[in-house]
């Protein structure tokens, strides 16, 4: 195999979708795994609908995930006189021809082949012009646009990695406009140009391009150009074998990293649509993607998009993420809440960090349960009112918790753990009567991380406060 190119080629009209970074990602795995290069190009030339801020949000999902490109990237409304050169080349010998139909006679040919009961094509009307009457249509300031001369008999094969080999017949395609009358290339155009001079070997895209396929094959073949292999990755559905849509949450990588998501569990959840390592193994890291990715592993079945199992796997990976980097991705959230100021103590905020992770799922998750150690606790979970402020003893047994802490030095998650086994022996009661309303007082909540580590983390003054100030909650409330 001569060296592996391989390209992404998003349209800057939106985010970087799910399915988008999928198609990314699987182009970039191949390119690794070959030893090949990974082109960005970009799809620009609906004007219209493209925008600086869809691309750099594209380009900015990408690098956070870590999919960088070894060229571009390489615009498409930057190459324009490539593509009316090679349309003019088709021209000059006969494989396409001027098309200076108006929308309304277009319509009106599709109405015809409506009443008529035939697919909505295109007629041939301008196939075999003069050229004496293309030379008057321009006199009279007509735009043309350029189409293909399509063979109405035969097939055109997709040779196609995942799905093997797919027949279009010749007969379904109408003389397709390659240049609009504004001449900017088409799709299907641009796209065989680019892949042609950018040296594209394999071109992998997702199943709804497979259409499109035998189209720009044709073009291929009267430009009279080797043609690249295909790969057509199957659709991203939603749970319930929709597609996947906005009402299905979120879909977009920048949604992603806003929800607290680490790039790389969304790496190796997406990975994980179509693709599956040869152990089985739904953890694993990039590089064991790269060592094993090949085409033929991909399934032909479409993969089911399921947000809850990316919440599963990027809960395994903050569990067991490097703390540091855990830590300065957690701190962007806690500022976003207001829980920090730009002097914070990243030494007390790691330590927070450590001591809440093993129970959270996202980065939001985290900053959540890190509140209370920023801000003071004004209220009380209600199940954990009713449950535990309500015991008949609760105040003594509280009050006598606020005298031991007192003497406890040095105050930290051993000597305050050994202090309250003590109280529980010397009280001769459950320790869930002491630890629960002590969790309860001291963070509002009824779960977290081990109650000691809470004190420890908290300080001795601001735990007694706390106390203290949730034995008047209870005193009040009982009132």
């Amino acid at each position: 195999m001569s060296e592996v190119r391989a390209r992404f080629a998003p349209s800057p009209t939106g985010s970087l979708h799910i399915g988008g970074a999928r198609t990314a990602l699987f182009n970039w795995l191949f390119a690794r795994h070959n030893g090949g290069k990974f082109i960005l190009r970009v799809d620009d030339t609906d004007l219209e609908r493209s925008t600086e801020e869809s691309m750099k949000g594209i380009l900015d999902g990408l690098r956070w995930l870590g999919i960088d490109w070894d060229e571009g990237p390489i615009y498409q409304s930057q190459r324009i006189e490539e593509y009316r050169k090679f349309a003019n080349k088709l021209l000059e010998e006969g494989k396409a021809y001027y098309c200076f139909c108006t929308k309304e006679e277009l319509e009106e040919m599709r109405k015809q082949a409506e009443r008529e009961g035939r697919p909505p094509m295109y007629t041939g009307k301008c196939r075999n012009l003069t050229k004496e009457q293309i030379v008057e249509y321009l006199r009279q300031g007509r735009k043309p646009a350029i189409r293909l001369k399509v063979p109405q008999q035969g097939k055109t094969v997709v040779h196609d990695i995942i799905r093997g080999d797919v027949e279009f017949d010749n007969s379904t395609f109408d003389d397709f406009i390659i240049m609009k009358s504004d001449n900017m290339p088409t799709y299907n155009f641009a796209t065989v140009v680019d892949d042609y001079q950018m040296g594209i070997t394999h071109v992998i895209r997702a199943e709804e391009h497979l259409s499109n396929t035998p189209k720009q094959i044709l073009i291929y073949e009267a430009l009279g150009l080797g043609i690249p292999q295909f790969a057509h990755v199957s659709m991203v559905l939603a749970p319930d074998r929709s597609k996947l849509s906005k009402r299905h949450g979120a879909t977009s990588v920048q949604e992603f990293r806003d929800q607290g998501y680490l790039p790389e569990a969304i790496v190796n959840y997406i990975t994980l649509l179509g693709w599956m390592p040869k152990g089985g193994e739904e953890i694993f890291d990039v590089s064991k993607s790269i060592k094993e990715f090949t085409l033929e592993r991909v399934s032909k079945n479409p993969a089911v998009y399921d947000v809850q199992k990316l919440t599963w796997i990027n809960g395994h990976y903050i569990r067991n993420y490097d703390l540091d980097k855990l830590t300065e991705a957690v701190i962007p959230f806690l500022k976003a809440k207001n829980l920090i100021r730009e002097d914070f103590d990243y030494d007390y905020i790691k330590k927070i960090v450590s001591a809440v992770r093993e129970r959270e799922k996202t980065l939001v998750d985290i900053a959540d349960a890190m509140s209370y150690y920023f801000t003071e606790v004004n209220e009380y979970e209600e199940k954990g009112v009713k449950k535990y402020f309500t015991k008949e003893k609760v105040v003594d047994i509280l009050r006598k918790a606020v005298v031991i802490l007192k003497k406890v030095e040095p105050f930290n998650k051993f000597t305050t753990e050994e202090s309250y086994r003590k109280l529980v022996e010397e009280l001769q009661i459950s320790s869930g009567e002491l630890f629960h309303p002590t969790r309860l007082a001291i963070s509002g909540r009824t779960f977290g991380p081990g109650l000691f580590d809470i004190m420890e983390l908290l300080g001795k003054e601001r735990t007694i406060e706390r106390i203290e100030k949730a034995i008047d909650f209870i005193e009040k409330m009982k009132k």
